[in-house]
């Protein structure tokens, strides 16, 4: 978010070494943590209260997913125990996480045989308004077959991410959480990648159709399309889960540090007869992570960040646009400061690629079809060259698997 070597960041990570850099979060609280839960809360909508401090993005998916099922089961409903998620998804590499990342195009297909079995429903297959429904009445229907014995619906929200960085339309969310609560079901926002600005809202969950602008080079009436299909009545507000999922960006990528954040009820269901939640890491709440975040909070708070996500986008589509013109290259889009060049082709020589990008000046980690760039938004010496410079590289490579030829850039 604001860069290496960040002077406040700095500071704030020396000043708790200094003090205490763990101690046991069992039955013991510090001030850090206490900060940290404290503007989480602030930031976060309204009705999540309720913080879970953690060690990383995917134990924060852990987390949420057996805060999901032990809420059912303290409520009486134990054959609530399945989760339903979207193909093409990506929640993490622990063994929870896995088991709702997409089975067949995720990464985890060895694990197969020991993950739980979930539910799967296909993806909006683009970021219109059309596409947003078409899912929705998948999900209904998968829903109406097996909602009985489901726990929650785990999702990224309007990005997803390591799945195939895809975008689609903020109507999902809305009818997705009216569906949930029709059939008692839990609704889980995974936003470990796209939390704390990086779509150019502070969450994911908070665009609605005045501010969910992709745009997509290679089918420019695509932005017109999505603003003529929907009205006022059909513009959500804010779509509030149950259960979040935070990380990544929460200590400005300095360390690792996770959050689950959740609404009283959830937090009742789950002790409010006396019990208690039954998770508890050596290095939640860790010290050092908890006033890293809190520094790194403060300091997205009180900058410019809509500022530079704008500015970065813009950067982004004029210098990924020329990419969409190479036969090699299916679509460009981009959303915020997220810019995605998706090949028709997988990479051929993805060794090949990075040593050509760092003897460019550039590190990019492509995988699969995409050439992918999520940039620092929020740092003053991460000028607007720097970011043309990625855009560029992008086409460069682009255009080199369109020749397959050895990648050269000198």
């Amino acid at each position: 978010v604001h860069g290496y070597a960040h002077p406040t960041l700095d500071a704030a990570v020396q000043s708790q070494l200094s003090q205490m850099s763990h101690v046991m979060f069992g039955g013991l609280t510090h001030r850090p943590a206490s900060e940290l839960v404290g503007r989480l809360v602030d930031l976060t909508p309204d009705a999540l209260t309720k913080v879970f401090l953690c060690d990383s993005g995917s134990v924060s998916v852990e987390v949420a997913m057996k805060m999901a099922v032990q809420y059912h089961y303290t409520l009486g409903d134990s054959q609530r125990t399945k989760f339903v998620s979207l193909r093409n998804g990506y929640h993490g590499d622990t063994f929870g996480a896995m088991s709702v990342c997409d089975p067949v195009n995720g990464m985890h297909s060895m694990f197969s045989g020991m993950l739980a079995r979930q539910i799967f429903v296909d993806a909006p297959a683009g970021p219109t308004l059309d596409d947003a429904e078409h899912c929705a009445r998948m999900m209904e229907n998968a829903l109406e077959q097996q909602g009985e014995e489901v726990a929650a619906v785990i999702l990224e929200p309007i990005v997803q991410g390591a799945g195939g960085m895809r975008f689609y339309h903020p109507r999902f969310l809305q009818l997705l959480r009216e569906m949930c609560d029709r059939h008692g079901i839990l609704l889980i926002f995974d936003e470990i990648a796209t939390g704390f600005g990086r779509t150019g809202t502070m969450f994911a969950l908070e665009h609605n159709t005045d501010t969910f602008r992709p745009w997509y080079s290679s089918l420019p009436e695509r932005e017109l399309e999505i603003q003529a299909n929907t009205d006022d009545s059909q513009s959500p507000g804010v779509v509030v889960p149950d259960i979040l999922c935070l990380g990544k960006a929460i200590t400005g990528g300095y360390m690792t540090l996770g959050a689950t954040v959740t609404t009283e009820r959830v937090s009742e269901g789950i002790s409010g007869t006396g019990g208690v939640f039954m998770h508890g890491p050596t290095f939640m709440g860790n010290p050092l992570a908890c006033a890293t975040a809190v520094a790194s909070l403060n300091l997205l708070t009180s900058s410019s960040w809509l500022e530079g996500v704008l500015a970065t986008r813009d950067v982004l589509i004029e210098s990924m646009a020329p990419a969409a013109e190479l036969d090699s290259v299916n679509e460009v889009r981009v959303l915020g400061a997220i810019g995605v060049c998706e090949l028709n082709e997988p990479v051929a020589d993805m060794a090949a690629i990075q040593a050509a990008l760092v003897n460019d000046g550039i590190w990019l980690r492509p995988f699969g079809t995409l050439l992918y760039t999520m940039p620092t938004f929020n740092c003053p010496q991460l000028t607007s060259e720097h970011v043309r410079k990625i855009g560029e590289a992008i086409c460069k490579v682009a255009a080199k698997e369109g020749q397959n030829k050895r990648i050269n850039f000198a």
